[in-house]
Formats: C-alpha cells, sequence, structure tokens
C-alpha cells in the first residue's frame, strides 16, 4: 500500500454550472465546498489546490427553510466604533446582490487560510441565469437529484 500525495501538476480542474433556483441554501454551499476543496475526487490531499471551479446561476432564487429569508442577518463592522452593520437576505435579493448570500455560505465551509481563500476563486456567482464562464466548458451539475431534501417547491 501507497499513500499518494497529489502534486499541483498532477491535478486537473474541470467546471461545473449549478442552477440555484429553488435549492436549499446550507445544502447548496456543502456541496459546492466539498467540490472546491477536491474532496469528491480519489487523489484528493488536505495541503494541496485539488478542487474544481464551481459556476452558480439563479443565485437570487436560492431557496432557504423556515423563516430564515426574514429572520437570519448577516453582520459586518466598518472598522469605527459603533459601526456595526446588519442585513437580512430578503433585503440582500432585494438590492440585487442575491450572489453574497451564497458566496458567504460556502466561503465559511471552507478553511480559513490561504488554501482556502484560493480555492474560493474558482466560486462564481451569478444572480441571473446568464454567466460569463462558457469558455470553461462547464458541465452541469444536478444539485436537485442528488437528495429529495435539497430542492424546495414554492
Amino acid at each position: 500500500m501507497k499513500t499518494i500525495s497529489a502534486k499541483a501538476t498532477d491535478i486537473q480542474v474541470k467546471w461545473y454550472i449549478v442552477d440555484a433556483e429553488n435549492i436549499v441554501l446550507g445544502r447548496l454551499a456543502s456541496i459546492c465546498a466539498l467540490m472546491l476543496r477536491g474532496k469528491h475526487k480519489t487523489i484528493f490531499t488536505p495541503h494541496v489546490d485539488c478542487g474544481d471551479g464551481i459556476i452558480i446561476v439563479n443565485a437570487d432564487k436560492v431557496a432557504m427553510t423556515g423563516n430564515k429569508m426574514t429572520d437570519k442577518i448577516y453582520y459586518h463592522h466598518t472598522g469605527y466604533p459603533g459601526g456595526i452593520k446588519s442585513v437580512t437576505p430578503e433585503k440582500l435579493i432585494a438590492d440585487g446582490k442575491g450572489d453574497r448570500i451564497i458566496m458567504k455560505a460556502v466561503e465559511r465551509m471552507l478553511p480559513k487560510t490561504k488554501l482556502g481563500r484560493g480555492q474560493l476563486t474558482k466560486l462564481r456567482v451569478f444572480s441571473g441565469p446568464e454567466h460569463t464562464h462558457q469558455a470553461q466548458n462547464p458541465e452541469v451539475l444536478d444539485v436537485a437529484s442528488m437528495n429529495s431534501k435539497n430542492k424546495r417547491s414554492v
């Protein structure tokens, strides 16, 4: 038995496209984080970026269970005293920034290291149905058919 450690030259990056319409946010984010890290590959090595690229379209139509669309709050701080700001997912989608919801969810599931930040650069999120990455020849990744709980009916 040999343990094979992947090198950067051994990695072949594939691109996948995911339609986020009516897909539950947490389930989508966990699948995307797994693909970005490369844990679905047999050649996975924890200290090497061996993940694939993910393109997500229709990010503003992502589903959330329960009352999270109105009750969940995203906080950030401006850096000034008393500068804490908050926003709900409902407000982000209304402002046309629905892609930030998925970006934050996936970002928080990746390692908080240089490697994790590098893996996050292979995630592209678009609010509408069009994307600008036709040159990568993405394959369709059907998240809804992976598990019946992944999709919510409206």
